[in-house]
């Protein structure tokens, strides 16, 4: 698989948190390429950075040194109001814990996003029924989150990532609150979607099952790129 385009480009990103009259290093100088329709895995062990990564990566936090490019634009300075613009229109979020409103149904949680953008092109029910029926859920379109079981729920939160038809999915610890059962199928419909749709998709885990899915390893320890990136045998 050849790639072409850089959908994520970071250059010396650092990230300091002060804690009292010390400061926790969380990033210490990542710099990485990510190219259009690839699925990335970040590993690592707890508080090597991964989760800071991600934030950093998706405009949810800002780093404290170096730059971030998302699909050829700089957000490194930008203020919330681009932002917010940027990841409406470019970044879909997954979360270990779905996020749902619960009061909500699937239909109508898949379908709140392409109503909040302001260049959609997308009608936002028709979009929401076209992209539970892809993931398997076309006979859940009315349910609430709690009358759905946990892989249900985290499918509904893939469909609502993809809503606006972002070029980039970030999803962190997909599976970590799923049965090995459930977490296969989230997984192959992140495949899916990525091979059909030419989504770029990183994902970071604990799960060594799920990061041997992905086409690159990196993993994060004490705040850098450890060992360089492996390639899986793709």
């Amino acid at each position: 698989m050849s790639y072409a385009r850089t959908i994520i480009q970071a250059r010396d990103v650092a990230k300091e948190l002060p804690m009292g009259a010390h400061v926790i290093h969380a990033l210490r100088g990542i710099n990485m390429d990510i190219y259009a329709g690839e699925m990335v895995g970040i590993v690592g062990p707890s508080g090597s950075g991964k989760s800071t990564l991600l934030g950093i990566i998706g405009g949810l936090d800002t780093p404290t040194h170096g730059s971030i490019a998302i699909d050829g634009v700089d957000i490194t300075h930008m203020n919330e109001d681009q932002l917010t613009e940027i990841r409406n229109e470019k970044i879909g979020f997954i979360f270990q814990f779905f996020n749902l409103i619960p009061t909500l149904t699937a239909l109508e949680n898949v379908a709140l996003p392409v109503q909040f953008a302001r260049k959609s092109r997308h009608q936002p029910e028709k979009r929401a029924k076209e992209l539970l029926g892809i993931l398997g859920l076309g006979d859940r379109l009315h349910h609430r989150p709690s009358e759905l079981s946990g892989g249900q729920q985290q499918r509904v939160a893939i469909a609502r990532a993809l809503a606006n038809n972002p070029p980039l999915l970030l999803a962190d610890e997909p599976t970590g609150n799923l049965d090995s059962e459930s977490g296969a199928t989230v997984m192959q419909a992140l495949q899916d979607i990525r091979r059909e749709g030419g989504t770029t998709v990183v994902i970071v885990t604990h799960d060594t099952t799920v990061a041997r899915q992905t086409d690159r390893i990196m993993t994060l320890v004490d705040g850098k790129i450890a060992d360089g990136i492996h390639i899986n045998g793709r």
